[in-house]
Order: structure tokens, then sequence, then C-alpha cells
């Protein structure tokens, strides 16, 4: 599904409030590539996405519930997380943290952008710390919610910070993928290691969700910890 499908799927209609669609990825390390430079690659699946970049991010309404939500799109350049994907999940949390909202993050990511370099792995420590935050210090609710594929620098971060972690049915959860072990380790990684149902029995995650009953869930867990619908007292 794309971000766009994803953001259908769970926010009301006529609800959706998008936040900072204007940031844009620049090219901080001058990335040199023999196929094309970087903001070539951007702006390609900018074009074919529709997208400004791998994530979006912005408020509505879950059931009447008001909630933040950020949402990866695997389509734009495999949901890479660059230096923009890191901020504007930063500033959802911190629009969160302020108006005391429950956050839903939706990842589907390969991990951090390499293009950007150490810029993309400062990403997880910076999400992390709002998250920290969000959840310790104010004491607010956060559902992480895994697609298939979710790897590298998404997973290692907030991927797995989730009060609650809901994964979807045969999803590829990893940090790093079965050839990069493989080829580092010289080692078999078993089939099936690394997905969802064989995670789970690992404690791994919490539930696993399939598309159709998820907005429910989202709404009873929610409302299990007094996140109330607007027309409700």
């Amino acid at each position: 599904m794309s971000s766009s499908d994803r953001i259908e799927l769970f926010i009301d209609p006529g609800t959706w409030e998008p936040m900072d669609e204007d940031m844009v990825s620049m090219d901080p390390i001058e990335f040199h590539s023999e196929e094309e430079p970087y903001i070539d690659r951007i702006s390609f699946y900018q074009r074919k996405t529709g997208l400004t970049e791998a994530v979006q991010t912005g408020v509505g309404q879950l059931n009447s519930i008001p909630i933040a939500i950020g949402v990866m799109d695997f389509q734009f350049m495999g949901g890479s997380m660059g230096s923009v994907v890191g901020e504007k999940i930063t500033r959802l949390i911190e629009y969160a943290t302020n108006r005391s909202l429950p956050v839903i993050i939706v990842c589907a990511s390969g991990g951090a952008r390499m293009q950007e370099g150490s810029l993309s792995l400062m990403q997880m420590a910076k999400i992390s710390s709002a998250s920290y935050d969000y959840q310790s210090k104010k004491k607010l609710f956060y559902v992480s919610i895994l697609t298939s594929p979710t790897t590298g620098g998404v997973t290692a971060s907030f991927g797995m910070l989730g009060d609650i972690i809901i994964v979807e049915p045969n999803a590829y959860i990893a940090f790093a993928g079965k050839r990069v072990i493989e080829q580092t380790l010289k080692k078999t990684v078993p089939d099936g290691s690394q997905a969802a149902e064989y995670l789970f029995l690992k404690g791994l995650f919490d539930p696993i969700v399939p598309r159709n009953p998820l907005k429910g869930v989202l709404n009873e867990l929610f409302q299990l910890h007094r996140f109330l619908p607007l027309n409700q007292d």
C-alpha cells in the first residue's frame, strides 16, 4: 500500500491535515554517483510518487479520536531515512507531545539513506530522543506499526520503540537483510527467520494484525488508554 492509501485507511474523511509538506532533501555531503546525481534521483521519485519525501506526517481523526500519524512510503527510494524523513518524524512527535496526542508511525523502510552518510544515522538518535520525551516524560501513547519490509536504522530506532508494536502478517522485519548477513558473516540465515510470525514467537512484537481490522484495533487501544472521540465527554 502507498502511504496515501494507508492514511485513507486510518483517517476519517475530511480530517487529514498534512504537516511539513514543503520539506525536501538537499545534498548535504555532495554524494557522488556515476549513475546519477542524488538530487536527480530525489526528483525522479518525487515525480513517480507525487510525494516530496519518503514519509507523510500530519494530524487527523481515527473514529473521531484526534491523533498524530507518520506513514513511510517504500515506493520513495525504498522508504530510506534521510535528514528530511528524520526531521519530519521528530517534528510530528514534538507536535504530539505539546498537544498530548497519541502517535502512530507506520514503518516501511530499507533503513538509513546512504546518500546522506552519517547524517542519516543521526536521525535515529534524534527521533529516539523526541520519543523519550513523549513516552517517558509526558507518559503519552505511541503505537508502532511494522509493515513489509522494515529493516536497518528504522528497526534499530523508532520502529521498535512503540508502547505497542503491531506487525502485519508475513512482514519481513530485520536489522540487516539475509543477503548482507550471509555475505558479511559467512553464515546461512534460515528461511523464514526474519518473518513476522517467527519473530512474534520470540517476543519481538505485540499483536499480528491484518489490515482489515487494524483501524478497529487501534480504536480500542486508544480508548483503553483514555484517548476518547471528540463527540464524547
